[in-house]
């Protein structure tokens, strides 16, 4: 039987070579198996977890050192200071992404506006603006799967009253209704860019990741429906690849002439989005 410590070293090793974060994918492998806090594994290097536990340490390990991602092996990952449930039928849901959050968040404040999320994956974009703000939330996907992962999520973070979640082709099941905000996170990595298995992003689905030829296959489509679906002093807000930033742009202000436009930059201070709004204002 080995120590805590040493079945953390031996995974951290095992991951060397796969993982940008060997020690802490390992780290947060062994505290899912053992049921404990990151915390409570490197002050407590001594104790010894059972061969059942080093077992499934040593399975998840080997699949993450695979590519797996960390996330499908969890069966969940955080955002915005939640939990959401994420299996191999949705998009991981990113840091940069929570920047359309709290842009959303800024514009709601206190009003019960109408909020329509456009791509909702595991729907951690849309249950996250429902349970800090007043407002009701509809979102669209492609995939029923991922509309089941996103009702799941709504129910565990009670919002399920005002999320609604529905399966179409981006707008085409909400194309009657008219929003106040709509933020879209939609497939944008070009068609020639999307990795190999050696990559974890190549685990996720192809069309969560396939934005066509130059990643905004997608987005042309959404903006050219766009215009009738927003109430006047609208937000839109759209994520996309650094690279793809300025054709996004273009497109946008073809699309919506009237409106005005700002690029919003992550973490990494890379462009990242593209900021609509339907009124000349402060509030980009």
């Amino acid at each position: 039987m080995t120590s805590v410590a040493q079945t953390l070293a031996d995974g951290t090793a095992l991951l060397h070579d796969s993982s940008a974060s060997p020690r802490a994918d390992a780290l947060l492998l062994l505290a899912h198996v053992l049921n404990r806090g990151r915390e409570w594994l490197v002050a407590h290097g001594d104790a010894t977890p059972t061969l059942e536990e080093t077992e499934a340490f040593q399975q998840l390990s080997v699949q993450r050192s695979r590519g797996v991602p960390v996330a499908y092996l969890l069966g969940s990952a955080g955002f915005h200071g939640r939990e959401f449930l994420a299996n191999e039928n949705v998009l991981i849901p990113r840091p940069e992404t929570e920047h359309l959050v709290d842009e959303a968040l800024r514009f709601i404040g206190n009003r019960p506006l109408r909020v329509l999320d456009v791509g909702i994956g595991s729907g951690a974009i849309a249950c996250t603006i429902a349970a800090e703000t007043k407002t009701t939330v509809l979102g669209t996907d492609i995939s029923p799967a991922a509309a089941a992962i996103a009702d799941k999520n709504a129910r565990r973070l009670n919002v399920a009253d005002r999320c609604r979640f529905y399966v179409g082709d981006l707008t085409e099941p909400v194309k009657a209704q008219r929003f106040d905000v709509v933020v879209a996170n939609l497939p944008y990595v070009p068609t020639a860019q999307i990795p190999d298995k050696r990559n974890a992003v190549a685990y996720e689905p192809r069309e969560a990741l396939d934005g066509g030829p130059d990643g905004l296959a997608l987005y042309r489509r959404l903006l050219d429906a766009l215009a009738p679906l927003v109430n006047p002093n609208a937000l839109i807000l759209l994520e996309a690849a650094p690279p793809t930033m300025p054709g996004l742009a273009a497109i946008a202000k073809s699309a919506l002439p009237h409106c005005a436009f700002a690029v919003g930059r992550d973490y990494a201070g890379l462009d990242r989005y593209l900021k609509i709004s339907s009124e000349t204002s402060d509030r980009l």
